[in-house]
C-alpha cells in the first residue's frame, strides 16, 4: 500500500492532549474498578441470583465470572488495535464506551436466578469485555498520538496509575455496594459509562495516522480461536479433577491447549504470507518493542496472581485471626491492601516522567528487581504477620510496579511508526492480558500442590479431635484445596460451607461452635499456607528476574519518529 493511502488528520489545539488523557484515564479507571469490585461482591451476587458457588456443579460458573472478562480481552485486543489503525482509533475507542455502558445496564437488570442467572451474567460480562477491549486496545495509541515523545511517559504513567487505583478502589467500592444490593455493583458503572461516552464523542478527535486496508480474516480467526482454546485450557487446569487437585494432565485440558498452540502456529505462518496482516510481525525486529513486550508478558506472569493470593491470605487467615468475621473479610481485605495502590500511585507518574528524560531501561529493570526483592521478603513473613511489615512490603511491591509499567509502556509505544500504534497498543495489551490468567492459573496450581501435601493430615486431626467422624474427616481432608481457597476468596467460612448443617447439628454445641469459629480453620491452614506461599513466591522471583533481564536488553532510549526514521536519544 502506498503512502498516498495514509490518512493523517490535522493536530487540534495545544490543550487537546489533556482532554485525551483525562478521557482515556476515565476509561482505564472504570474498567479496573469494574473488575475488582465484582471479585469482592461475588458472595452478594451469588446470593442475589440464588446460587451457591461452593456446590461442586456450580464451580464452573464461579470460575468464568472471575476469569471470563480477562480471557475475552486477551483474545480481542490485538484485533481491535489493528481495526483502530484501519478505521480510526478514536472511533473504535468511542464504540468501546458505548458497548461497555450497554453491557453494564444489562448486568444490572439480570432477570433470571440459579444457573440461568449465572449464564446471563457470564454472557453480559463477555459483552462488557468486548467494550473494554475496544477501550484498552486503543487508549495507549490515542495518548501516543496526542502527546509529544518527551511527555508520553508521564501521560501513560498517569493513565496506568488510574487503572491500578481503580483496581483497589473497586475492592472497597464492591464491598460497600454489595451491602446495599448486588445490582448496585453494576449500576455504579452506568453513570461513568454515560459521561465517558458523551465526552468521548464530543471531545476526542482523530489526530493519528491510519491506513484503510483489508481485514485479515485468516489471521483474526486463527488467532482468536487458538488463543481462546489455549486460555480455556489454562483456566480448566485450575479446576479439580477426580484424581488430583488440578486438571493439568486431563485429556480435555491437554487437548484444548495443544489445539490452541497448533492454531497459533497456523496464525504465525498465515501472518507471514498475507498482504495486510493483523499482527505486525515486522515490529518484532525493533529491539525496544520486542524486549518491552517480553518483559511485560513476564511481569504479568510473575505478578498477575498476586492480588488474589494476598486477598486469600487476608480473608482466609489473617483477618479471621484478628477478630473479623468471614462475612466482613472481603471489604476489609480491600482496605488492608491499599498500601500496594499507594506505592503505585506514588511511583507511576514519577517514573513515567523520568523515563521521558532518561529513558526506560534503568527504571523498568529496577522495577522488576525491586519486585523480586519484595516477593523474597513477603516469603519471610509468618502467616499471622505484623501488619506494618506487610503494609511496607506490599507498598514496595506497588512502587516496583509503578517503576516498571509506565516506562515500559512508553518505550513500547515510542518504538513503533505512527501508523502502527493501534496494533502495537493491542499487541502490548495482549501480552499483558495473556500473562494475567496464566499467572492466576499457575499461582493457584502451585498453591494447591503445596497445600495438598500438608493440609490433609492437619485438617483430619483437627476435625477428629473435635468429634467429627473419621469417615467425614477423611472425606474433607481429601477435598481439593481449590475449594477452600475459593471459599476464603468469597468470604465464606470454609468448614461451615463444606461440612453442611446436618453434620454440624449432630455435634455437641461446643464442638460445632469451635469448628465453625473464625479462628479454627485459619489456625489449621496457616502453616501449610505459608509453606505453599513460599513456593509461589520463589516462582515469582525467578520470573521477575528474567523480566528484568529482558527489560535490560531493550538498550538505550529509542524513539521512532514520524518521518519514518529511527533515532536513539541518550
Amino acid at each position: 500500500m502506498s503512502d498516498l493511502d495514509i490518512t493523517h488528520q490535522k493536530q487540534p489545539g495545544r490543550n487537546y492532549k489533556w482532554v485525551a488523557l483525562s478521557n482515556t484515564t476515565l476509561g482505564a479507571f472504570i474498567g479496573f474498578v469494574n473488575g475488582s469490585s465484582i471479585m469482592i461482591a461475588l458472595p452478594a451476587i451469588f446470593r442475589g441470583i440464588e446460587l451457591n458457588p461452593m456446590t461442586p456443579g456450580n464451580f464452573a460458573y464461579l470460575l468464568w465470572i472471575i476469569m471470563g472478562y480477562m480471557l475475552v480481552q486477551a483474545v480481542l485486543v490485538v484485533s481491535l488495535g489493528r481495526v483502530g489503525d484501519m478505521f480510526g482509533r478514536v472511533r473504535m475507542y468511542n464504540l468501546g464506551f458505548v458497548i461497555f455502558t450497554v453491557a453494564s445496564i444489562l448486568l444490572s437488570i439480570t432477570w433470571s436466578t440459579g444457573p440461568a442467572g449465572a449464564i446471563e451474567l457470564i454472557v453480559f460480562r463477555i459483552v462488557q469485555a468486548v467494550g473494554g477491549s475496544f477501550l484498552l486496545a486503543n487508549s495507549a495509541a490515542i495518548l501516543t498520538d496526542a502527546f509529544p515523545a518527551n511527555e508520553r511517559g508521564l501521560a501513560l504513567g498517569i493513565n496506568m496509575v488510574a487503572a491500578v487505583a481503580g483496581s483497589f478502589i473497586g475492592l472497597i467500592m464492591g464491598g460497600v455496594l454489595a451491602e446495599i444490593g448486588w445490582r448496585w455493583v453494576f449500576i455504579a458503572n452506568i453513570p461513568f459509562g454515560l459521561v465517558g461516552t458523551i465526552w468521548a464523542y464530543l471531545a476526542l478527535k482523530e489526530v493519528g495516522i491510519h491506513k484503510a486496508s483489508k481485514v485479515d480474516w485468516i489471521g483474526n480467526i486463527t488467532f482468536a480461536a487458538g488463543l481462546t482454546l489455549l486460555l480455556i485450557g489454562i483456566v480448566g487446569g485450575i479446576a479439580p479433577s477426580d484424581t488430583s487437585g488440578t486438571s493439568w494432565t486431563s485429556p480435555g485440558v491437554l487437548g484444548l491447549m495443544i489445539a490452541g498452540i497448533f492454531l497459533l502456529a497456523v496464525f504465525v505462518i498465515a501472518e507471514l504470507r498475507v498482504k495486510d496482516p493483523m499482527f505486525r510481525l515486522p515490529l518484532f525486529r525493533i529491539r525496544s518493542f520486542i524486549a518491552g513486550n517480553i518483559a511485560g508478558l513476564l511481569s504479568s506472569i510473575g505478578r498477575g496472581g498476586l492480588q488474589i493470593m494476598l486477598v486469600i491470605w487476608l480473608q482466609g487467615i489473617w483477618l479471621p485471626l484478628h477478630g473479623y468475621s468471614f462475612a466482613e473479610t472481603p471489604l476489609w481485605a480491600g482496605i488492608y491492601m491499599l498500601p500496594i495502590a499507594a506505592g503505585f500511585l506514588l511511583a507511576g507518574p514519577i517514573s513515567g516522567r523520568l523515563s521521558d528524560t532518561y529513558g526506560p531501561r534503568f527504571l523498568a529493570t529496577g522495577g522488576m528487581v525491586l519486585a523480586a526483592i519484595s516477593f523474597a521478603l513477603l516469603m519471610l513473613l509468618p502467616a499471622d504477620f505484623p501488619y506494618p511489615a506487610f503494609a511496607l512490603l506490599i507498598f514496595i511491591n506497588g512502587v516496583a510496579s509503578g517503576l516498571f509499567i509506565s516506562p515500559n509502556t512508553a518505550a513500547i509505544m515510542n518504538s513503533v511508526p505512527a501508523e502502527s500504534r493501534g496494533v502495537a497498543s493491542g499487541m502490548r495489551a495482549a501480552f499483558v492480558n495473556v500473562g494475567t490468567p496464566l499467572s492466576i492459573a499457575l499461582y493457584f496450581s502451585l498453591m494447591v500442590i503445596g497445600l495438598n501435601v500438608t493440609v490433609p493430615p492437619a485438617l483430619y486431626n483437627g476435625l477428629t479431635q473435635n468429634g467429627i467422624s473419621s469417615q467425614v474427616a477423611d472425606h474433607l481432608a481429601k477435598m481439593p484445596a481449590i475449594g477452600y481457597l475459593f471459599a476464603a476468596l468469597l468470604g465464606y467460612n470454609p468448614l461451615s460451607s463444606l461440612l453442611g448443617q446436618d453434620v454440624l447439628n449432630s455435634l455437641p454445641a461446643a464442638a460445632a461452635e469451635k469448628i465453625t469459629s473464625r479462628t479454627f480453620f485459619p489456625e489449621i491452614i496457616s502453616g501449610p499456607f505459608q509453606e505453599a506461599f513460599a513456593i509461589v513466591m520463589i516462582f515469582s522471583i525467578v520470573i521477575c528476574l528474567i523480566a528484568a533481564a529482558a527489560s535490560w536488553m531493550r538498550g538505550e532510549k529509542y524513539i521512532h519518529d514520524e518521518g519514518k526514521k529511527a533515532h536513539y536519544s541518550r
